[in-house]
């Protein structure tokens, strides 16, 4: 269980899924409907859904490309949690969000898988949090022209690796969208 006291609430975290990240990602419409279906689960089991919105030079905030894809919707008195850096922990109220409704384990999705989804995974473990990476519910564009392996060997290496992560009294691994549990 995880390290935070009286934390044994789940949530589900949605990670910059958003028009100007996701289009051309790898399997794009494949993970963002298993993630449409993961959002309605925690909604229907009234496990809190926590959205993460990226911005930078490249993505403006409140620009199109900036916002969640239309086929996504959040929902008022949801939180949206706002971030310039990979991690969603540094410099925002993540933490703040999360302890006010008791959570200690976060199952995640999203995009970048190398990136912000990589940066987030590691950032709420070494907090103390339990952290499930949903396996087929994150994914990256390609950046084979600057070195980097395919999107779905990277995907792939992501799952493979956290499958392993471990540490005193945290719990860390993998489960497909149909194996989700959040109780």
């Amino acid at each position: 269980m995880t390290t935070l006291e009286n934390r044994p609430a789940t949530a589900l975290l949605v990670i910059d899924v958003q028009v100007g990240v996701v289009t051309g990602a790898h399997d794009r419409d494949g993970v963002v409907a298993r993630i449409a279906s993961l959002v309605d689960r925690a909604r229907d089991e009234d496990v809190p859904v926590v959205w993460v919105q990226h911005s930078s030079d490249e993505l403006e905030l409140g620009s199109d490309a900036w916002r969640v894809v239309p086929d996504l919707d959040v929902v008022d008195g949801e939180p949206v949690v706002h971030k310039r850096y990979g991690d969603a922990f540094e410099a925002t109220d993540l933490e703040d969000v999360l302890a006010a409704r008791g959570v200690g384990r976060l199952v995640v999705t999203g995009a970048q898988t190398d990136a912000c989804v990589r940066s987030t995974l590691h950032g709420a473990f070494t907090r103390g949090y339990d952290v499930t990476l949903v396996s087929d519910a994150h994914t990256t564009e390609d950046l084979t022209p600057w070195g980097a392996p395919p999107p779905a060997a990277v995907v792939a290496h992501t799952n493979l690796y956290w499958g392993f992560q471990s540490a005193p009294g945290r719990t860390a691994g993998t489960a497909t969208a149909a194996e989700v549990t959040f109780g």
